[in-house]
C-alpha cells in the first residue's frame, strides 16, 4: 500500500515538472509577449515551487519506512525546491528587474542565477524520475 501511495505521488511529481518543463515554459515565452511572459512566469513560479514541495515532502514520509534512500532523494528535492522558492526566485526577480532598469551588471548576475535554477531543476527532475523507475521496477513487499 505504502509504494502503491508513494508510487503516484512521484508520478504526479515528475508529470508536473515534466509538463511545466517541457510544455508549459516554453509555450508561455513562444505564446505570449515577453513583458506578459515575464509577468505570469512571476506569478505561476511560486505555484509550480510548492506543488514540487509538497509533493515530494508528502512522498518522502510515505517512502521513509520502505526506501530510506528515496525517501531521502525527495526530502533532498523538497528542500533545494524550499531554496529555490524562498530565497533564489526572489533574488532572480531582483536582478532582472535591475537590470532592466539598465543598472550596469546586473545582467550577467541574473543570467548566473537563472542558470543555477535551470541546473536545480534539472537535477530535481533526474532525482525524481530515478525514485519513480526505481518504485516501479522494485517491490518493496
Amino acid at each position: 500500500m505504502l509504494q502503491g501511495t508513494a508510487t503516484m505521488l512521484v508520478a504526479m511529481l515528475a508529470g508536473s515538472m515534466l509538463f511545466f518543463s517541457f510544455v508549459m515554459a516554453p509555450l508561455i515565452f513562444i505564446k505570449l509577449d515577453i513583458e506578459v511572459a515575464g509577468k505570469f512566469v512571476r506569478v505561476v513560479f511560486p505555484w509550480y515551487y510548492l506543488l514540487i514541495i509538497i509533493l515530494a515532502t508528502i512522498g518522502s514520509l510515505v517512502l521513509i519506512a520502505i526506501a530510506p534512500l528515496n525517501a531521502c532523494l525527495l526530502a533532498l528535492v523538497a528542500a533545494s525546491t524550499l531554496y529555490c522558492r524562498q530565497s533564489l526566485m526572489p533574488r532572480i526577480n531582483e536582478y532582472r528587474d535591475r537590470s532592466k532598469a539598465g543598472e550596469t551588471g546586473t545582467n550577467k548576475t541574473f543570467d548566473k542565477l537563472h542558470r543555477r535554477s535551470e541546473i536545480i531543476n534539472g537535477l530535481q527532475l533526474l532525482a525524481v524520475v530515478a525514485v519513480l523507475l526505481h518504485l516501479a521496477f522494485v517491490n518493496f513487499s
